[in-house]
């Protein structure tokens, strides 16, 4: 009894961020592509649920500059002056109107729902680690061992230090190159399981939203070549190859081009595989809803098969998240590596 109850309440949290879906589907026809898109982009508010027809949540922070003025306006969703609007066919960023009757793209810091889950997941490393790092200094670890949370997180510190970071960046750039690569997978871990609450705190894509993934690897990128060493750029612009090859010169150009295609294969990847999981849960939870708009008949088989496979893309993705993490940090400490391949053979 106690366990069909904690399914049950399971059940009811997964459902409750998509009570919108169901007052769509008795309304009109559920659209369930432009419902995945709506909750998987990015906004000025934090939609909690909707009950009743009504909304529950609440509103960010906007805070632009405007183009035409160079004013600073701070406001909401509801309160945003005459002269911005939402522009729909930009995913619904704020633009503004000129006197000339043109619209620009305003300087704009907003909270918007990503931000605020990017603060979100610091806080939560922050208060990790601070409780961590106050556990060292009051006990004696030659003597004791961690355990519990402490424990664990030592353990996956350990890991990806010893097993990542120096078995592919080597010895001599291990100490230099640590503190961003644990950073990096930290980061990505704390905001990959925090995405998969279904209620607030939780629920938003960042992983899934390709400016993320787009700064992410291009932090990688400047670790890569503005510490390479030279036998990195000689390896780049003079290989060990035929001679005509590279007087075409047919290898330097391939070889630059790398310089890009490996951050580029980095934010794909994080990117393509985060998204595709967010989409396929919310699409498994529409297809609940659509289940009940069919009727009894329809409705329980769809259902059923629906909830089983919600579950089932949950524990996937909770598994994706750390494996996201774990390869975007091996291949990050691995190109980084490849930029000072001879001190690592040393």
């Amino acid at each position: 009894m106690k366990k069909f109850k904690t399914i049950l309440l399971l059940l009811t949290l997964l459902a409750l961020p998509f009570r919108a879906i169901a007052s769509e589907g008795h309304e009109g026809k559920l659209d369930i592509p432009e419902i995945v898109l709506e909750h998987l982009s990015d906004a000025y508010e934090w939609h909690i649920a909707s009950y009743d027809g009504k909304s529950i949540g609440f509103e960010l922070p906007i805070i632009v500059r405007s183009a035409a003025t160079g004013a600073w306006t701070c406001c909401t969703a509801h309160t945003l002056p005459d002269n911005y609007f939402f522009d729909a066919a930009h995913h619904g960023k704020i633009y503004e109107r000129m006197p000339d009757g043109t619209a620009v793209r305003p300087l704009d810091l907003s909270l918007t729902k990503v931000v605020v889950q990017i603060w979100i997941a610091v806080i939560l490393l922050l208060t990790l680690f601070v409780t961590c790092a106050r556990w060292y200094k009051r006990h004696d670890v030659t003597s004791e061992a961690p355990k519990g949370l402490v424990g664990a997180l030592e353990m996956i510190v350990m890991t990806i230090h010893d097993d990542v970071v120096k078995a592919s960046v080597g010895e001599a750039q291990c100490r230099r190159f640590a503190p961003y690569l644990l950073t990096v997978f930290f980061f990505i871990l704390a905001c990959n399981l925090v995405g998969l609450l279904p209620v607030f705190p939780g629920g938003a894509n960042v992983t899934g939203n390709i400016n993320i993934t787009l700064f992410l690897a291009l932090c990688t990128m400047l670790a890569i070549n503005l510490f390479g060493n030279k036998e990195y750029w000689k390896d780049i612009f003079w290989p060990k190859v035929p001679l005509f090859l590279k007087v075409i010169p047919l290898m330097p150009v391939i070889e630059f081009f790398g310089v890009f295609t490996k951050p580029f294969a980095l934010m794909i990847r994080l990117f393509a595989n985060m998204m595709a999981g967010h989409a396929v849960i919310l699409s498994f939870t529409c297809v609940i809803f659509l289940g009940w708009s069919m009727g009894i008949g329809y409705g329980l088989g769809l259902n059923l098969f629906s909830v089983i496979m919600l579950l089932f893309m949950y524990a996937l993705e909770f598994l994706v998240a750390f494996v996201q993490a774990y390869v975007f940090t091996l291949l990050s400490a691995v190109f980084i590596g490849m930029a000072h391949h001879e001190e690592h053979e040393a």
